[in-house]
C-alpha cells in the first residue's frame, strides 16, 4: 500500500543524502522515481538536490503554483516513488495533492524537510505533513552540547543568534545551526 511519508529533522542531519540514497536504491532495481525540490532553494544550484557530503542530482523544481497531482497523473510512465526535498516549503494544498497521489495513484511519496523555522515557528507545509502523512520518521541529529537537536536557529557571520527576520532566508551567507531545545532558549540573548 502506498503512503505519504514525512521524514523530518533539524538542519544538517542528512535529509538530502537520505533522499538521494532512496532514489539510488529504487533505480538500482529498475524502478522509476521522480525527484522534486523547492525552486527557491538556490544554495547550491536551482533544480539540484545536493548533499553537503557531495552527491547531487538534477530535480524538478516546484513553487507555490505547482500542482503535484496534475503533474503526476500526466507522466507517461508509471512512477514507483516520488521524492520531495525541502518539503517544509510546500503549500498546504500541495501536501493534500501528494497525499491524494499516494492513495489514489498508488505511488509512495516520501517528503524530507524541517518542522520549524529559525524562531521555532512551524512551516505551513510541515504542519500539513505532520497532519496528513501516513508515516512520520525523525532523522536524528545532535546539538553541539551533545543532546538531540530539534531546533534550527539562524546565526550571523559572527555567530550571534538572529532573532528577527523573514521566515525563509536562503540567499548568500545565511547560516543555520542545529540545536537542542535547551541551547535554543539559552541563546535567545544573541549568542550561539
Amino acid at each position: 500500500m502506498a503512503k505519504l511519508y514525512f521524514r523530518y529533522s533539524a538542519m544538517n542531519a542528512g535529509k538530502s543524502t537520505a533522499l538521494l540514497q532512496v532514489a539510488h536504491n529504487y533505480e538500482e532495481n529498475d524502478k522509476s522515481v521522480r525527484l522534486y525540490t523547492a525552486g527557491l532553494d538556490d544554495r547550491f544550484e536551482v533544480g539540484t538536490i545536493t548533499s553537503r557530503l557531495g552527491p547531487k542530482r538534477d530535480s524538478i523544481t516546484y513553487d507555490e503554483t505547482t500542482d503535484f497531482y496534475a503533474d503526476l497523473t500526466s507522466t507517461p510512465r508509471r512512477l514507483d516513488c516520488v521524492l520531495v526535498d525541502e518539503a517544509q516549503f510546500l503549500r498546504p494544498a500541495q501536501v493534500r495533492q501528494l497525499h491524494r497521489a499516494a492513495h489514489v495513484l498508488g505511488v509512495p511519496v516520501i517528503c524530507y524537510g524541517l518542522r520549524s523555522d529559525f524562531s521555532g515557528e512551524p512551516f505551513p507545509g510541515s504542519v500539513y505533513l505532520l497532519t496528513l502523512a501516513d508515516s512520520l520518521e525523525e532523522i536524528k541529529n545532535i546539538c553541539a552540547c551533545g543532546r538531540k537537536a530539534t531546533m534550527n536557529p539562524r546565526v550571523d557571520e559572527t555567530g550571534k543568534r538572529v532573532l528577527e527576520g523573514a521566515q525563509i532566508a536562503i540567499e548568500g551567507e545565511t547560516i543555520y545551526r542545529q540545536m537542542c531545545g535547551r541551547c535554543f532558549y539559552e541563546t535567545m540573548n544573541g549568542k550561539a
